[in-house]
């Protein structure tokens, strides 16, 4: 395939991951900036057409200064883009299945004891709604088990708080019904009553909103988690992944079946689920100490 032709497939495929892959947003605008980076690279080469050997040269002139992680994605994302092209009949033969991925070091996840999430939690100020609502949306997290940004893309129709459950769409657009318990119902009901008396703000269908009455941002909800992070003197530097991580881990520590987990957390892979059971290890070694006969 030439320079040219590669330019007007990729905006073919930009379209695809739009409208046909069902990805993520974020998935969708990393993918959508990997590809760009490669037909830039390609555009700029020597080479007159794009074959393995092209491929291989622009793999070594990003490796430097990335993650693995990040050239894992970028990876991913040519072999998926190359993919496309042979579906769709523009190549005869997809070259980009010789690449390698790198290997990923998988690292365990970051939680707080439940000691930790009780006192960030305790520790938020209550007094205004925007504090309101930052309690409100982080005690919604720890006891739904929610990903960040499915909290913040609720509208008010979702919430059901009589009933103390909440409808959200996951990645790959997937939705899930979530129960909540009593301290979040009434957090959510402190915040939604102070709110709703703001003339401004009581017709915006978005649930959780920032001071000038616009959905709240993630990075605007991670810059609030860090402040009273600090405020509460807690220095394991979560992220807000962090709560999420938390609740699983809590959740199977006190007995909770790890399909029921799954479900909750929104996994379409049960291994993805299992990694879980790698942090709770110190608590099978205290159910050991406890019960064996013999220790």
């Amino acid at each position: 395939m030439d320079k040219q032709t590669i330019k007007v497939v990729a905006k073919e495929f930009y379209k695809y991951l739009d409208n046909e892959k069902g990805a993520a947003f974020n998935t969708r605008r990393a993918y959508r900036g990997d590809v760009e980076d490669f037909v830039r690279f390609v555009s700029e080469s020597s080479a007159e057409v794009v074959d393995h050997d092209t491929i291989r040269a622009y793999i070594v002139h990003i490796y430097k200064g990335l993650k693995k992680s990040s050239l894992s994605r970028k990876v991913s994302a040519i072999k998926m883009f190359f993919r496309f092209m042979k579906k769709k009949g523009y190549i005869d033969e997809n070259t980009a299945l010789i690449i390698r991925s790198p290997r990923i070091e998988k690292h365990l996840p970051k939680f707080y004891t439940i000691d930790e999430m009780f006192h960030f939690l305790d520790f938020l100020p209550r007094d205004g709604w925007l504090n309101m609502r930052n309690r409100a949306i982080f005690e919604l997290m720890y006891s739904s088990g929610m990903r960040a940004s499915e909290v913040l893309a609720m509208d008010k129709e979702d919430l059901h708080l009589e009933g103390m459950w909440a409808r959200v769409m996951g990645k790959g657009g997937k939705e899930r019904v979530l129960p909540f318990g009593e301290k979040a119902k009434e957090a959510l009901e402190e915040y939604l009553s102070a709110v709703g008396i703001i003339d401004k703000f009581a017709a915006n269908k978005a649930l959780f909103i920032n001071f000038r009455g616009e959905r709240l941002t993630y990075r605007g909800l991670l810059r609030i988690m860090k402040k009273h992070q600090i405020k509460a003197q807690l220095f394991k530097n979560l992220s807000l992944h962090g709560i999420r991580h938390s609740f699983a881990t809590h959740m199977l520590d006190n007995g909770a079946d790890l399909r029921g987990i799954q479900e909750l957390l929104g996994h379409s892979k049960l291994s993805t689920t299992q990694r879980y059971t790698h942090v709770s290890m110190d608590k099978l070694m205290e159910i050991y100490d406890k019960s064996h006969p013999r220790r």
